[in-house]
């Protein structure tokens, strides 16, 4: 992702910076797609595994990025506890 473009997005519900997902986080979330455990914020499943992601400098959301794009609609938040 674009140094420029991720120093300028943030998180719009909480404002807070984010930071790209690490890999290790991306297996874990992808495990949880692939099992049919992991929500969004509204309680909706994640039905499709995600290729890249980022995470709030809080830990708190993470939000994913498809086809090069950040998806930062605050109902497609992921919250990272179910990651931990």
């Amino acid at each position: 992702m674009d140094k420029k473009l991720l120093d300028i997005l943030c998180c719009p519900v909480s404002k807070a910076p984010v930071t790209p997902l690490s890999k290790d986080k991306l297996r874990k979330l992808n495990t949880l797609v692939d099992q049919g455990e992991l929500k969004y914020v509204d309680k909706t499943p994640v039905k499709a595994r995600v290729e890249a992601a980022l995470i709030t400098t809080d830990e708190r959301t993470i939000y994913a990025i498809e086809s090069g794009i950040p998806i930062m609609l605050p109902e497609h938040g992921i919250p990272a506890q179910q990651i931990s």
